[in-house]
């Protein structure tokens, strides 16, 4: 090769490199870029706002559009990359969203359980911890380019229906719980520590979803793109809207994500009123507002709601809109502010939402690498401590059911055991649907085998989850009939429920049901039920086979959950998840249609209602359900008795049957409540306090009816050694929690005698007596 060949060859390869590299960039104002010095954008000593407004202010109108969806083109002669908006992380880093990838650098993240476990634990401090745990994976890939830095996750809906195939992806049917849930997720994800109040600095961003009253996928012929959602102010007050409520005002969320179905006739992405007026106006939100992928075009394209593109997109940004998943914004903006339909100044305003959030996490700061969050690498991503709490969370959310005395196993009694069913040897279907790529796995199948090395039997019982036919099931049941101990593993996986796909049935799919009741007639000895799956199942038929000594729900447990399932059967681990939901029987889906939004009863038309705070059936398993291999009790120590609504110092109240919660000063009305937890077992455990609330008697009038049966209105997980007590303090907000809602949406204080309830159906209840009354009606002061 001669020497000016190889000079053009190699001229050739470093300007592919450079090329490369460029592309690869992923962040702007590089400090090596001499022109960026002359930017106002660039400079970090200013507000967000006026770097926003000084980047927006450059662009042009073809350039402004191409920044308002998830693909983000970037400006190449302003030094600005493209940026890919749509990254997951809904119990893990995952790349279901483009903006992640996984290679040789970094093969995959920690994949935690899905978020219906993971809510079954109750407990705040794990939430958050597990947020910090996926925002230090994403911030570690995001230094090597394998990752962005804007997470459309938690999804925040309410489990409103057991057939609805995301409910694994939210954290239950209570609004306090998925509160709760939001706020600490997002927190972890999100809070930078040591930056200071003022700094608005973010980790990762993180986006509430779907904006609201979304539960139905598809089902019986009825889809999430033409579902309009019939919702009472009643239900939407108190049920729907509450989560994301706490969201932003308490989570300080950076982005909320509107939804694919209308509401009462208005596509969410479409509605001022919940946009503009609701989460911008009333809640304050600090970031920006994107819709669910597609939905423009959905609300165009499948409803006709507006006779042109043009027309979707202005009403969409009018509404309050700042990012579209899809591009169809990118495609018609344009032409809607040439057509009048739009003000420059209204994708102005968009553009300066999103780009602030960009700002905040130190997008346009220059090299991540030299930022805070700089130093994190491939090495912190499924480290030890990481896998360590996956595991952790799978065994405080696994619930144990029905325990008649056999659990735990001991391990050296048992000398052989058959593992047996569809999810026996489950992999990728213990990591639910929004999930990456797994450190690793540990199927129930090795969990077992590490208690018993050379005495586990595995046969699968079913081809698949679907059951389809018996040709498997003569050798599950000689397994079965030869072993001193069955763990029976059934469920459900994203085949039966999953987004786009709702369940019709309750029941165990297929022959699963003859597969459980042939094995059970079979053993020898124990069999223990382990149900994996989301949604709830109807097994009532095993109350008639008394061979099933032991159920356990473990969800979809994540990477760790086979060591977690052989931890509990085996007593490493003493169980005390509470089901977040409940669990209905086969005639709730014979009798109630999916689309029907209602919440509480009509003994009219024989609507049953929803959830443990309406339900008026007879459920399978209660919310809050809960076993442990420990005996506790609990007993108040402290409460006050009485409190006293004091009004806002400029309003006068009389003497009435409620009060509207507008008239009342909130901000300190708190109960504290504390509470003993006694361990009466030989061993160490942890006990979840649930504390409900009982409203007075006198209540139905006041709001026009619909008044809960009762109310989670605190909670909080305390560890308690084996033989002790510990106390434990919840707080209770007096203007969240014991208020009720009116017909017309708003929130009233009813006078009169409130019941605490402590602990569950499953627990040893006790009750204390709360007197709530007016300024001047009694000598105690709260």
């Amino acid at each position: 090769m001669s020497v000016r060949r190889f000079v053009s060859v190699y001229l050739l390869i470093a300007a592919l490199l450079s090329s490369l590299c460029e592309s690869q960039k992923n962040f702007a104002c590089d400090r090596n870029d001499p022109a960026t010095a002359k930017y106002t954008f660039c400079k970090v000593s200013l507000s967000y706002e006026a770097r926003a407004k000084d980047l927006v202010s450059r662009l042009s109108l073809k350039e402004k559009v191409q920044q308002l969806v998830n693909k983000a083109t970037g400006v190449p002669r302003l030094g600005v990359p493209p940026y890919e908006w749509w990254s997951e992380a809904l119990h893990g880093v995952s790349n279901v969203g483009p903006g992640v990838r996984f290679n040789g650098t970094v093969p995959g993240a920690t994949s935690f359980p899905a978020v219906l476990l993971t809510a079954a634990s109750y407990n705040t401090s794990l939430w958050l911890k597990m947020g910090e745990v996926v925002s230090t994976e994403a911030r570690a890939m995001h230094n090597v380019g394998l990752a962005g830095l804007t997470y459309w996750s938690p999804n925040i809906n309410i489990f409103r229906d057991p057939r609805w195939g995301r409910g694994q992806e939210t954290p239950g049917e209570d609004p306090l719980v998925v509160s709760k849930y939001a706020v600490n997720y997002v927190k972890g994800l999100q809070d930078v520590h040591d930056a200071g109040a003022k700094s608005r600095r973010l980790k990762v961003s993180s986006c509430c979803k779907h904006y609201t009253a979304y539960d139905l996928d598809s089902w019986k012929g009825i889809d999430r793109f033409h579902f309009d959602a019939k919702v009472t102010k009643q239900d939407l007050e108190d049920t729907y809207q509450p989560p994301f409520k706490s969201c932003v005002e308490e989570g300080d969320v950076s982005s909320v994500m509107c939804s694919y179905n209308r509401v009462n006739g208005i596509p969410t992405c479409a509605d001022p009123n919940l946009l503009r007026g609701v989460i911008r106006g009333q809640w304050h939100l600090d970031g920006y507002i994107v819709s669910d992928c597609d939905s423009i075009e959905v609300y165009f394209d499948s409803i006709h709601y507006t006779k042109t593109r043009e027309e979707a997109v202005a009403l969409a940004l009018r509404a309050g809109l700042n990012m579209n998943c899809g591009d169809f914004l990118g495609k018609y903006t344009e032409n809607a502010v040439n057509q009048k339909k739009l003000n420059r100044s209204e994708v102005d305003e968009a553009l300066i939402y999103n780009y602030i959030v960009l700002m905040r996490l130190g997008f346009f700061d220059g090299d991540p690498k030299l930022l805070p969050f700089g130093h994190l690498g491939p090495s912190d991503v499924c480290s030890k401590d990481h896998q360590i709490l996956a595991l952790e969370a799978a065994k405080q959310g696994i619930v144990l059911l029905e325990n008649r005395g056999d659990l735990p196993l001991s391990k050296t009694a048992v000398k052989k055991l058959a593992i047996i069913g569809p999810n026996a040897n489950a992999t990728k279907v213990m990591i639910s649907n929004y999930a990456g790529v797994p450190c690793k796995y540990t199927s129930p199948l090795q969990g077992m085998q590490k208690y018993i090395p050379k005495g586990v039997v595995y046969e699968p019982g079913c081809k698949d989850i679907k059951c389809g036919d018996q040709t498997l099931i003569a050798a599950a049941v000689k397994a079965a009939s030869e072993a001193d101990v069955t763990v029976l593993v059934v469920g459900l996986d994203q085949t039966v429920e999953a987004e786009g796909l709702d369940r019709v049935n309750l029941t165990l799919p297929g022959y699963q049901e003859k597969l459980v009741k042939d094995v059970t007639n079979a053993a020898k000895k124990t069999v223990v039920l382990v149900i994996m799956a989301a949604g709830p199942i109807d097994i009532s038929f095993t109350k008639n086979l008394s061979k099933i000594r032991s159920v356990l729900w473990v969800g979809y447990p994540g990477e760790a959950g086979g060591d977690a399932i052989a931890q509990v059967i085996f007593g490493d681990y003493n169980p005390s998840g509470r089901l977040p939901e409940t669990w209905y029987s086969q005639e709730f889906a014979d009798k109630v249609p999916m689309t029907d939004m209602n919440m509480r009863p009509n003994s009219t038309s024989g609507f049953p209602g929803r959830s443990y705070r309406f339900y008026t059936g007879k459920p399978i398993y209660k919310f809050g359900h809960g076993l442990s291999y420990s005996s506790f009790s609990t007993f108040v120590l402290s409460a006050p008795s009485t409190i006293h609504i004091k009004p806002n110092p400029f309003l006068k109240l009389n003497k009435t049957a409620s009060i509207d919660i507008s008239m009342v000063n909130c901000q300190d009305l708190k109960v504290k409540i504390v509470i003993g937890v006694k361990n009466h077992g030989l061993r160490s455990g942890s006990h979840v306090v649930l504390v409900f609330w009982i409203p007075p008697e006198s209540s139905k009038s006041p709001v026009g009816g619909g008044v809960p049966q009762t109310q989670l209105v605190a909670f909080e997980r305390v560890e308690v050694g084996r033989s002790m007590t510990e106390k434990v303090t919840v707080e209770v907000d007096v203007c969240k929690g014991l208020s009720l809602v009116d017909t017309d949406g708003k929130r009233k204080l009813i006078p009169g005698n409130h019941k605490l309830v402590i602990g569950a159906n499953s627990d040893q209840q006790i009750i204390h007596h709360l007197n709530v009354r007016l300024a001047g009606d009694s000598t105690v002061s709260l």
